[in-house]
């Protein structure tokens, strides 16, 4: 009983992450389009501002005592690494391809199990070694080693990764005393007062579709959050990671519909890798190889 009450946890998160994959993909899109006109640092105040407002009705439901917290530390250290990460993630989707742009900040995962291993103790099982290998494979084929990878962009991409994957695992640790929501107000609210002192050099007044895509992107960024810390409760961070290697599927999809962004024959392969990555993670799979 309780090995199926695990498993459906587990198949429950990896089909919240695609739903949070999804609607990353969909912020990325709006992001590029706001990009055209706007700056990054505004751009990440944004992200971040209209988050906030999502948590209104829910202060005037539950009160400013939901909110308390004994792991304030813990929430400005997981909002300080995911803002830095942020303002990267979005430079690389102002300056490269959507899907080569998911694919620097989805290549998280590999550094998943890792990091977990060292700050949560998790076990790191040959699954989850094999899928952040099979993914990291499908990421080279998707953003091959062409002029928008090893440069600059490469590394603030991959930086990016890399401290997305810290945030990520900060989530799941604050998971185990911290409701989804209060863990996105702390995120919005942190990320608010930092990203405000860059945007002052930059703000002016925007156009009504400049804000519809600030907007909208700001909303999407943040119910993904919501959705993807409800999957980090259910599951852990190193095994379900690689299920976060979906969005550069969607972002794939996006790119050819808005701006006809056409994959290769090693694109091709390295979404079917990706996709053979999140069936490997699955805990259908992971029961069939146990001893």
């Amino acid at each position: 009983m309780s090995t199926q009450t695990t498993s459906s946890s587990v198949l429950k998160a990896i089909a919240l992450l695609i739903i949070s994959a999804l609607l990353f993909s969909l912020m990325g899109v709006c992001i590029r389009y706001a990009s055209h006109t706007v700056d990054n640092a505004s751009i990440v105040f944004f992200r971040n501002f209209v988050g906030l407002f999502i948590f209104l009705p829910l202060i005037l439901q539950r009160g400013l005592g939901f909110f308390k917290t004994e792991r304030l530390w813990m929430h400005t250290w997981r909002s300080m690494v995911g803002l830095v990460a942020m303002y990267g993630f979005f430079y690389a989707i102002a300056h490269l391809k959507l899907s080569n742009a998911m694919v620097f900040t989805y290549s998280s995962p590999i550094f998943i199990p890792l990091i977990a291993w060292l700050f949560l103790k998790e076990k790191i099982t040959r699954s989850m070694l094999i899928a952040a290998l099979i993914g990291l494979l499908g990421v080279l084929c998707v953003a091959k080693p062409d002029a928008g990878l090893w440069n600059q962009l490469s590394f603030i991409g991959l930086s990016a990764s890399f401290l997305a994957a810290m945030a990520f695992v900060t989530v799941r640790a604050l998971t185990a005393t911290e409701p989804p929501e209060r863990i996105v107000f702390y995120f919005c609210s942190i990320g608010t007062l930092i990203s405000m002192i860059p945007m002052f050099w930059h703000i002016r007044p925007y156009t009504w579709t400049e804000l519809s895509f600030l907007i909208g992107a700001g909303l999407l960024a943040n119910i993904s959050q919501l959705v993807m810390s409800h999957a980090y409760r259910l599951a852990p961070a190193g095994q379900i990671g690689p299920v976060n290697y979906v969005a550069i599927i969607f972002a794939g999809l996006w790119g050819y519909l808005f701006w006809r962004e056409t994959p290769d024959f090693y694109s091709l392969i390295g979404f079917a890798l990706i996709l053979l990555a999140i069936v490997v993670c699955s805990p259908l799979l992971q029961r069939r190889l146990r001893p």
